[in-house]
């Protein structure tokens, strides 16, 4: 019974850890659904600076491995010659800086010159990256976009992290697609 009370704790811990992902925008033009759609295949990705990195480059595959297995799962086949439907990715990070506010209980106790002065200021505490993801699927025939979904999270440092959070950040964005 200690053992189940232990897995479950440590199920719950990581669960609380994986970063949350906000859907921004799902929004379809009218009359699409999916099911009109057999093929799909994905736009090329460019970037001005970093798709030299190879960091760059593995985190883009996971980004199309998950919408690949997304869309896969609602019943459309990878294909890179004469696709129904073309995927195109967008991708946003920004570092950001997370800051707190000094207090007045944090003041020092000892004021022994008489120009000493203190005042209530941001402190930095950490740093992290935020990232949005914008997914369009554009109808191949009449290059028409017939859906968009936009996606929020803030982006783990550790890779296995990051796999976790694009899975369950993809599945949260494609999953009401019909």
């Amino acid at each position: 019974m200690k053992n189940i009370k232990i897995i479950l704790l440590c199920f719950l811990f990581l669960v609380a850890c994986t970063p949350a992902v906000r859907i921004a925008k799902s929004e379809a033009a009218p009359g699409f659904a999916l099911a009109n759609y057999k093929t799909f295949n994905f736009y090329e990705i460019t970037s001005d600076s970093e798709t030299s990195d190879p960091a760059y480059n593995n985190r883009i595959n996971i980004l199309k491995t998950a919408i690949q297995q997304a869309l896969t799962a609602k019943g459309l086949t990878h294909s890179p010659t004469n696709p129904d439907l073309l995927v195109n990715i967008g991708i946003v990070t920004t570092e950001k800086v997370q800051t707190r506010e000094t207090t007045f209980r944090e003041a020092p106790r000892y004021v022994g010159q008489r120009r000493y002065s203190w005042k209530s200021q941001e402190v930095e505490v950490g740093r992290y990256r935020e990232g949005t993801v914008t997914v369009d699927l554009v109808d191949a025939a009449n290059n028409a976009m017939v859906w968009e979904g936009v996606a929020e999270a803030v982006i783990p440092r550790q890779e296995a992290q990051l796999q976790k959070t694009v899975q369950k950040g993809v599945n949260k964005l494609l999953g009401d697609l019909k």
